[in-house]
């Protein structure tokens, strides 16, 4: 966390001032009929607020999964294995070479990081995902966003060979354990390899632990987990769907950046206040609205 310049008396005086500002979020939500089972915020890296309604226990993060994918593949850039310029396919198994259609061999990572590698209508399903995804028709001349799960499975596939093992053991050391975060639930494809896009459960503490680390740039008490020049190239608006931009894996919109799963459970990251928000919910008709809401609660508008 943030060594913050404020004497004791201070700090203390300014910590209860942002409690008590950032209680309005509850009021808000409550307001709204909008029900989450977890909610916590970091400013200035101090817990300004942390509420459990079901107990501060894990819940499944989806397409947050994404996001630690996209700090493998930064953490790897930073190793010098990968860099996102370089064809993803040269990181998939040689006996999967042959199934390649016409055009995925020159791909780069960065057109999987940022979903404009192509429109994917696959949903993974039977024994063997990769051979699934490799053979499916897909225009991969289309550059346009097409938000799709199989993007994240392929990076996260590249990734573990890239590794040389295990990806969950390289992160484990490497990004999990600095940050306190231990035996991560998180799954795997049917022939074995981490599945980059869905699958993984966090507490919302540890969800809002990998926000702040965005925040500081890949810093953690005096360590550098990941590179700064890499953190920052993963927050760079490169696609967009006319919604919002993208990055690599990471929702890009008006100053702020968000790790987000399918049904509401998100951590947002405001740099320019030093703010981060995270929180769980299962809201699948009312996401956008819950996320507008708790915006608004934390910004005054």
């Amino acid at each position: 966390m943030y060594a913050l310049d404020f004497g004791r008396d201070t700090l203390y005086t300014l910590l209860l001032e942002v409690r008590k500002m950032f209680g309005k979020v509850l009021d808000a939500l409550e307001s709204a009929g909008l029900d989450i089972h977890a909610i916590e915020i970091l400013q200035h890296g101090e817990v300004a607020l942390h509420k459990c309604f079901d107990g501060d226990v894990r819940y499944p993060v989806y397409s947050v999964t994404k996001s630690v994918t996209s700090a493998a593949f930064a953490m790897l850039c930073d190793d010098g294995k990968l860099s996102a310029e370089m064809p993803l396919a040269q990181f998939l198994e040689s006996r999967y070479r042959a199934l390649l259609r016409s055009g995925f061999e020159t791909l780069t990572f960065e057109r999987f990081l940022t979903m404009t590698a192509g429109e994917f209508p696959f949903r993974p399903q039977g024994d063997n995902w990769l051979e699934q995804a490799l053979t499916l028709d897909v225009d991969y001349t289309d550059r346009d966003f097409h938000y799709s799960n199989i993007p994240a499975y392929l990076v996260g596939a590249a990734c573990e060979n890239a590794a040389g093992g295990d990806l969950m053991k390289y992160l484990g050391g490497r990004l999990f354990e600095p940050l306190g975060i231990e035996n991560v639930p998180f799954q795997k494809s049917p022939e074995g390899h981490f599945y980059g896009a869905t699958g993984m459960e966090l507490t919302v503490g540890e969800l809002a632990r990998l926000g702040q680390l965005f925040l500081q740039k890949g810093r953690w008490q005096g360590e550098q987990l990941i590179s700064e020049g890499a953190v920052e190239k993963a927050l760079v608006e490169r696609s967009s769907n006319g919604r919002y931009g993208y990055g690599y894996f990471i929702r890009i919109e008006n100053g702020r950046f968000s790790f987000v799963g399918k049904w509401g459970q998100r951590c947002t990251v405001y740099p320019e206040r030093d703010l981060v928000v995270a929180y769980f919910s299962h809201q699948p008709e009312r996401k956008d609205e819950l996320a507008q809401v708790v915006h608004e609660a934390v910004t005054g508008g």
